[in-house]
């Protein structure tokens, strides 16, 4: 019987269905019929234009001021006149696209069901212009039944959805193109701020300064330790009389002072409060014990996925969302960017199946559990972040199919949707107070009585059955009036020092973010990397830490545009885009209000983005913008800090020293100013003169390394040299620079009586005669070497290519592993890997274990990471680090990054699409020498430098077969120039090539999009 999908293709002819990414493509291939073509855009096909010279010659459109913009402003935004552009990265995909359009009869976009997903589905349609039938496609998991029930309910673009996002990305264009350029004269060039991203590094730079403010304070506190006959219990002096005992938070943390009515305890006065008590009557005062309910946490919202994920996994934002995106589009997952915590009626019955199949009936509340959304304008019609389908796809089999790392956000997921439909846990809170003399001391315990759904999952924790041993803390039976003894030590005292407020982390800038209404689902991930690609902020820990740099943003935006980093007007921004999503409100008077006449709020005007730069941009001085005042020195110098075009620096009168980039703002006081400075000063100064030329001789850290100069800048003649590799600067004397300075030196006449030379390279230090050269053993400088030791080199047989064995090592699996050196340094190789010994690795104590672990860890970096599987071919794309950069390989073609990629912001799509449209052929390997088989015993290392295996023929002849000589090709006289192309990864333990009569036949050649050739 034929599907209803089916029934469609049949009706309607051959159908186009189009998404974003070639991951979601394949996903839905598989559950759609022959009459279906799934193609991806590739995320959007086109944007604002940027510059002028984006728009072809003649084009009246050069001409307008606005055009840096790329939207109409002079139209008081009457209509969104944008200007947009299909980047030359883009078009390829854009003409495959149009090219399968004109086969199909129907077209169905299939993009995200958000704002994002709708507008890219409306530039589809603007650009594609198909002239047969077009609809929406909606749904919110990857599965048969899903697809099949969007393909029987389409519907329309929704207009609405697509103007607020354009909207939006008309204000954050206005803010950041002429915000940005305020910050560019006015602090430094390359500088930008964001409607969300400039509040959002507000929140990290105020809790930088409240620690900056903080000021600590000494407390001590008192705890006694006693036993019933069953078991002992240690509690904390809260009172003495009526008087509270301070504790940490009874401090002010700007101030360090006490808050009034509370004992403030030093050290010395606990001591003695300890030997006031030892030895007395202590007795239970008061028993109270309570029963309490927990009820489990509500599924997954993208925020709250995101703040699990940073306390669970360790995971930033950014990575938990690639993840994410990557369980969707396979399929097991629902949508991944959703403020709703509703769950389908459908989930809920799969979460209660499972409850009652691992957990059992007790588990199972009598009711489903429904859960109300808290956060402002949160998307019903979305269901929170699920597993997929009827049935929660178990977490092995994700495993297997997506990797462990993968698995270990499902896995979160899994059981956070599990545990929200599972019973209340129950448990009892006992609070004790026992009284000696005066004194009162405080405990409490809890035990569980009822796990629930503490059984599954427990926040903040990846263990729950430990976590619930580690949450109890029961208490012996006692009883108001029971006398108790003391334990040992009965008493002590502890000193405690008061500590500054944390610093955010993602998950705490997010929650942040998310309780003041700003930001959405699909934009946290993308602010926090903008803010450390900005260099704003960077990672200590899980912390944020914003830079020197964030916080002279911060305040001159603070000081001369408030509202524009105030979080009120912010989310009233934001809140104001909600309502044009929904159609209840409209673009123009919220554009007009923002670029040009302004709101009004709290009784006051606020001015439109225009005349509010004009106001402020003459009186901004760039001086003063790009200095942050510290004080001043006990001799009266001012000391500041300075942000430089090429950097930040501090200032302490006349003197100036870099500022490291990892320096904390709440530590950057006047005495780390004078530190830097005078540590600059140190390196300015020689660490000696040579006695032969009485010039200075300086220690400088170049871009090289550690180098020795000898002379003063600016001088007639200056000598450099570099340290010996292994050489410490820290400990290096006058006596060795000196002497690293007079390299290269004579040992003496070698056997023939040529002479014998020590160098320094910057490949190790070596020997010379005349034009042969031997490299020095590890730990041996041309500047100790000896005449001895440079013959006892040169008697030895050269090594090909500067290559000579130090030892064998050991066996493994029937080859020898040893330790070379080589032209680059020392490496160990097995015959077959090769894996270069780092410096600080001890050579004499090299054993077996540790070079198999350099042999295999070498391996795996160069057979590269997985991203993912190429959706054409099914092979898995690796990311590789060859000798000129890194590239992608997908076995078929590869393709370098793009220029400024990093490796750890590269996604599968953008793999997938890098090699569609950049990648080149592989090229054919030759035959290989008899003998010469990748993972034969006898191969060569593939490693320049390694040593080589088995003796090597001269001009060895190949064995030619009569069928190679028959269909031998005749020579030509002029040999085509050679292309050279990055290798596909060779697998070490693959078998020998097949000779060409046992070929297989070749598979279908992946399809190629070949990007136009530019010059």
């Amino acid at each position: 019987m034929a599907t209803s999908t089916q029934k469609t293709a049949r009706r309607d002819g051959r159908a186009l269905v189009i998404v974003e990414s070639p991951t979601k493509a394949a996903t839905i291939k598989k559950y759609l019929g022959n009459g279906f073509e799934v193609l991806a855009s590739v995320g959007h096909i086109r944007d604002l234009v940027e510059r002028k010279s984006d728009l072809p010659d003649g084009d009246p459109r050069r001409d307008e001021k606005w055009v840096k913009y790329g939207v109409n402003t002079a139209n008081h935004f009457e209509t969104l006149d944008e200007i947009y552009v299909v980047p030359k990265d883009k078009q390829p995909q854009v003409t495959v696209l149009k090219r399968a359009l004109g086969g199909a009869d129907q077209v169905y976009l299939a993009t995200d069901d958000d704002r994002e997903g709708e507008a890219i589905s409306w530039h589809l349609l603007e650009v594609l212009k198909p002239k047969v039938e077009t609809r929406r496609l909606v749904f919110h998991e990857i599965t048969k039944e899903a697809i099949h029930k969007a393909l029987q309910s389409p519907r329309p673009i929704d207009d609405h959805l697509v103007r607020a996002q354009r909207t939006r990305r008309v204000v954050d264009r206005l803010y950041g193109w002429d915000v940005s350029e305020l910050l560019w004269r006015k602090i430094k060039p390359g500088l930008s701020a964001g409607r969300v991203q400039s509040v959002a590094l507000r929140l990290l730079v105020e809790r930088e300064r409240e620690r900056a403010r903080f000021v600590s304070a000494d407390w001590a506190s008192v705890h006694g330790a006693f036993a019933t006959e069953a078991a002992g219990l240690e509690a904390t002096l809260v009172a003495l009389g009526d008087q509270k005992v301070a504790s940490g938070k009874d401090f002010d943390p700007t101030t360090g002072k006490l808050h009034r009515g509370c004992l403030h305890l030093d050290l010395t006065t606990a001591q003695r409060l300890c030997a006031q008590l030892a030895g007395r009557p202590a007795a239970v005062d008061r028993v109270d014990t309570k029963p309490q309910a927990l009820r489990p946490a509500p599924p997954f919202t993208t925020s709250t996925l995101q703040q699990e994920a940073n306390r669970k996994l360790r995971w930033p934002a950014r990575q938990t969302m690639q993840v994410a995106q990557r369980l969707y589009e396979s399929g097991y997952i629902t949508y991944m960017r959703t403020d709703s915590v509703n769950l389908s009626a459908e989930a809920i019955t799969a979460a209660r199946g499972l409850v009652a199949d691992q957990y059992g009936a007790a588990y199972v509340p009598a009711e489903p559990r429904r859960y109300k959304n808290h956060v402002a304008n949160a998307q019903e019609a979305h269901e929170a972040i699920r597993p997929a389908g009827r049935q929660f796809a178990p977490i092995a089999e994700v495993a297997a199919a997506v990797g462990t790392a993968d698995a270990r956000l499902y896995e979160l997921i899994w059981k956070r949707t599990v545990a929200s439909q599972m019973a209340d846990a129950q448990v009892e809170q006992t609070t004790v107070e026992i009284a000696v003399d005066h004194a009162t001391f405080r405990t409490s315990g809890r035990v569980t009585r009822f796990a629930g759904f503490l059984k599954a999952y427990v926040e903040g924790s990846d263990d729950p059955d430990q976590a619930l041993t580690d949450r109890d803390s029961a208490l012996p039976p006692l009883v108001a009036g029971q006398a108790l003894a003391w334990g040992q030590p009965p008493l002590r005292a502890v000193d405690h020092t008061t500590q500054p407020p944390a610093r955010l982390s993602d998950a705490a800038l997010i929650k942040a973010l998310e309780d003041k209404g700003i930001g959405r689902p699909s934009t946290y991930a993308a602010i926090l990397q903008g803010l450390l690609d900005k260099e704003y902020c960077f990672r200590k820990a899980q912390a944020l830490v914003p830079t020197l740099l964030g916080m002279v943003v911060v305040r001159l935006l603070e000081d001369h545009m408030p509202h524009l980093v105030d979080y009120a007007f912010t989310a009233r921004m934001e809140t104001r885009l909600d309502r044009i999503a929904s159609g209840r409100d409209d673009f123009t008077s919220y554009l007009c209000g923002f670029y040009e006449s302004g709101f009004d709020q709290d009784g006051g005007r606020i001015l439109g983005l225009q005349a509010l730069l004009a106001s402020v941009r003459d009186r901004i001085d760039p001086g003063t913008a790009s200095t942050l005042e510290l004080g001043s020195t006990d001799d009266g110098q001012l000391a500041a800090v300075r942000i430089g075009r090429f950097g930040t620096f501090v200032k302490v009168g006349d003197r100036t020293a870099n500022v490291p980039d990892d320096q904390e703002p709440d530590q950057m006081t006047v005495a780390r100013a004078v530190q830097l400075v005078q540590a600059k000063d140190r390196a300015d100064a020689p660490i000696g003169t040579d006695p032969a030329s009485g010039k200075p001789v300086f220690l400088k850290n170049g871009r090289f390394g550690w180098f020795l100069q000898l002379g003063a800048n600016g001088g007639d003649e200056r000598k450099n040299a570099s340290l010996s590799k292994g050489m410490d600067p820290q400990q290096l004397t006058l006596d060795v620079a000196l002497r690293q300075l007079a390299l290269p030196r004579e040992l003496g006449p070698g056997k023939g009586g040529v002479a014998i030379t020590a160098h320094a390279g910057r490949y190790g230090d070596y020997v010379q005669q005349g034009e042969d050269r031997r490299n020095l053993p590890a730990g041996v400088w041309a500047i100790d070497a000896t005449l001895a030791q440079g013959q006892a080199l040169f008697d030895k047989p050269r090594a090909q290519n500067g290559r000579e064995q130090v030892r064998e090592i050991g066996q493994h699996e029937g080859r020898t592993v040893a330790l070379w050196s080589g032209r680059y340094g020392p490496y160990v190789t097995d015959g077959v890997r090769n894996a270069s010994v780092k410096a600080n690795v001890d050579l004499d104590a090299l054993d077996l274990a540790v070079a198999l672990r350099l042999l295999d860890a070498r391996q795996e970096a160069s057979q590269g990471k997985v991203v993912g599987a190429d959706p054409d071919t099914g092979q898995p794309i690796r990311l590789i680090e060859g000798r000129f950069g890194p590239y992608l390989t997908n076995g078929a073609v590869n393709a370098s990054l793009a220029r400024g990629t990093r490796t750890d912001e590269l996604t599968l799509d953008g793999a997938i699409d890098r090699l569609r449209h950049f990648g080149k052929p592989v090229k054919a390997k030759g035959k290989r020498r008899p003998g010469k088989a990748v993972g034969s015993a006898t191969a060569a290392p593939s490693k320049r430098g390694a040593p080589p295996t088995a003796p090597r023929q001269t001009k060895a002849a190949k064995p030619t077969t009569p069928r190679a000589k028959a269909t031998a090709k005749p020579k030509t006289s002029a040999k085509p120039k050679a292309t050279t192309k990055p290798k596909a990864p060779a697998n070490p333990n693959a078998p020998a090539a097949p000779t060409k009569a046992e070929a297989p036949a070749p598979a279908p050649a992946a399809k190629i999009v070949r990007r136009p050739a530019t010059r």
